[in-house]
């Protein structure tokens, strides 16, 4: 099944989204309250809520979720090759990447919707990352094993990760991850497609093989197959809990995809193709889920700050 959200006629839903079109959920649920009841409740919901009340070309489909926390991954190893000589110059996959599944929390503040124009900051080197995302359901919880992680999976949409490749670069210098280079938006959608809905993708070794696309003003610049990545989504999500807690509506991207899954990564291979500009369109397609587009807008001019203070090191006042 499909869920997400959706405006009407200046009025906001939640609920089922078919071919034949929208269903709101029973009992005015909201998405946050079907992922914390958890994946074996939707077929329940879905035999009580009826039949469609509007075409899907009525409707204005919204960012399907407003997740408590994004912990972003990077689990394809062709894109680390790539982008790391892209942003940082040299092509280099450091022997900690092979050791555990590493990801970044990301703003869950600016999360944008499909369709929706991209406010970027101002920057010459405007990029997107094609991702999956896997969305948590109820109860969530700590310390999973990746069989108890499998079972937390409620459902998966795609993820573009905007990026700002010229700042990132600035800001990764002083080993703490990317800032403003990543802050400013995250697009998701265009619905959640529930897990169940996959299972005849996966590979014999638990792997998602769905295949992924992304085009740029209708050109096709990468594509890949998420069964590419370096560990299974449930192994992402059992590390996510590790010493710590997830929770339903958590989002755990899988990381940019290989193979022209971004423009870094092209860069870092030596590819001269143009950075993202106002006006363009980016569209993503993955198999099994859907597409998102997201186009770009007018950057958002910054307030300069000064550079840091020289100090005295002074101890006592």
């Amino acid at each position: 099944m499909r869920i997400g959200r959706w405006e009407r006629d200046g009025v906001r839903e939640d609920g089922f989204i078919e071919d034949a079109g929208v269903v709101p959920f029973p009992d005015a649920l909201a998405v946050a309250d079907v992922l914390a009841g958890g994946l074996s409740a939707v077929a329940g919901l879905r035999a009580r809520a009826g039949d469609p009340i509007a075409p899907l070309g009525a409707v204005t489909l919204r960012a399907p979720l407003d997740p408590p926390s994004v912990r972003d991954f990077v689990a394809f190893e062709e894109h680390v090759e790539g982008v790391s000589a892209g942003v940082e110059g040299t092509s280099h996959v450091a022997d900690e990447w092979y050791e555990a599944p590493t990801f970044y929390f990301t703003n869950p503040h600016t999360i944008r919707g499909p369709g929706e124009v991209i406010a970027p900051p101002e920057t010459r080197r405007l990029d997107f990352e094609l991702e999956v995302a896997a969305i948590v359901g109820g109860p969530g919880g700590g310390d999973l094993d990746p069989d108890e992680a499998g079972r937390a999976l409620f459902g998966y949409t795609i993820m573009n990760d905007w990026s700002a490749r010229d700042l990132q670069a600035r800001e990764m210098r002083v080993r703490l991850g990317p800032c403003k280079g990543k802050d400013f938006a995250m697009s998701l959608g265009p619905w959640i497609v529930t897990a169940d809905e996959l299972d005849d993708f996966h590979d014999g070794d638990g792997f998602l093989a769905v295949r992924a696309e992304v085009f740029v003003n209708g050109e096709l610049i990468g594509e890949d197959l998420v069964s590419n990545m370096g560990w299974p989504f449930r192994e992402l999500v059992a590390y996510a809990s590790r010493n710590s807690r997830i929770v339903p509506g958590d989002v755990l991207g899988s990381g940019t995809v290989g193979n022209g899954g971004c423009l870094g990564e092209l860069w870092g291979r030596g590819s001269e193709v143009a950075p993202l500009v106002q006006g363009d369109e980016v569209r993503m397609v993955v198999e099994g889920i859907g597409e998102l587009i997201g186009s770009v807008g007018e950057p958002v001019p910054h307030v300069e700050l000064p550079r840091a203070r020289v100090r005295s090191r002074a101890r006592r006042r």
